[in-house]
């Protein structure tokens, strides 16, 4: 295979569900080939480097094979390989979010019709200032 949009590509390598989804990505400049924007038409090529948002994630993955047939999972995998920074800038970001919403203490229940009218009471007063 001599080269594959860069729409399909990623689509073939599982990153968006749809080709359309994809599109979207990359015009509206999330997706970067290369440290740059690109076009949806932009032929791929082995050895690239592409920035790809996953969730609350930026992946940066290396092109390691081209495939414009979307495949299995396993298969998916084979076409990238995540560069060594990505890994740890993503490792280190998810510990971050894990001991921020560890350190917000969720109440165990529901205010009761008494709290509940002393917050209301309280955010009147917090709005008369």
């Amino acid at each position: 295979m001599d080269s594959v949009r860069l729409d399909k590509w990623l689509w073939a390598a599982r990153f968006f569900k749809t080709r359309a989804l994809a599109k979207k990505a990359i015009e509206g400049g999330k997706v970067h080939y290369n440290g740059t924007r690109a076009k949806t038409s932009k032929s791929v090529e082995i050895g690239a480097l592409v920035r790809v948002p996953q969730g609350w994630d930026i992946l940066e993955v290396e092109v390691v094979a081209l495939s414009d047939q979307r495949r299995g999972a396993p298969e998916a995998r084979e076409l990238y390989r995540e560069t060594p920074e990505s890994v740890a800038r993503r490792e280190r970001e998810a510990e971050a979010r894990r001991l921020t919403n560890q350190a917000m203490q969720h109440p165990l229940k529901r205010p009761d019709k008494k709290q509940r009218r002393e917050i209301q009471r309280f955010q009147r007063r917090q709005d008369d200032d």
